[in-house]
């Protein structure tokens, strides 16, 4: 007798390729309309929001109402990591998508992987942290130092709070343009959180890039490292 979660479900809604092109599109975390998710699969309208009752039927994707209007947004913080941990398997296995223009660089440089930040510089940050021995990483656990709590409460990051939460507090997470980790987890969140309040940074609309100016990245780099 077979028994557990049935993963066929899932992963065949996600292995559809309109689909997938929506989920993707809706990684950055801000909500979209059916037109907007249609614009991104290159479907009907129609059509759309037939793949879209399917994806809220199996909990990958959730509607939010404002009046006589309906954005879908990733249903929780477990889809875009399954997501972002499928990412890396293809990549290796060279199902890449066909990018035109700047934004291929960009996204390796700095991306939102979900709520943390991802990319190149996300990967450089997990690096030195660990160098630093603010975390320490045994296999795949991973774990804040107390060096590590002393310098993210300097930075006026509640760890306490943080682990209130349901969430771990920081995980490693393969990065797809990097084949390295970055952090994610609570911790990574509020790290995320803290680069965009202090202007380091922005995120690009309708986009999973985010933007560093000079000075931000000169801070951010210097915020890590110190």
């Amino acid at each position: 007798m077979k028994e557990g979660p049935d993963v066929s479900i899932i992963a065949a809604l996600i292995g559809n390729p309109a689909c997938a092109n929506m989920l993707m599109a809706l990684m950055p975390g801000p909500a979209l309309t059916a037109t907007e998710l249609a614009q991104e699969a290159g479907l009907t309208l129609s059509t759309v929001s037939g793949h879209l009752g399917k994806l809220e039927k199996a909990g990958l994707v959730a509607i939010e109402r404002q009046g006589r209007h309906r954005y879908f947004r990733l249903a929780d913080r477990d889809v875009a990591i399954a997501l972002e941990g499928l990412m890396p398997v293809a990549a290796r296995a060279g199902h890449m998508r066909v990018r035109t223009g700047p934004r291929d660089p960009e996204l390796r440089r700095a991306r939102s992987c979900y709520d943390h930040l991802a990319g190149d510089l996300a990967v450089t940050m997990y690096d030195r942290f660990i160098e630093r021995r603010l975390l320490a990483r045994r296999g795949d656990a991973l774990r804040v130092t107390e060096g590590g709590r002393r310098f993210f409460a300097k930075s006026g990051i509640d760890l306490d709070a943080l682990e209130q939460e349901k969430r771990e507090l920081c995980r490693p997470c393969l990065d797809w343009s990097e084949r390295r980790s970055h952090l994610s987890g609570t911790l990574g969140a509020a790290i995320f959180e803290h680069v965009l309040a202090r202007r380091w940074a922005a995120r690009e609309p309708k986009s999973r890039v985010v933007r560093f100016s000079a000075a931000g990245e000169q801070k951010m780099r210097a915020w890590f490292s110190r």
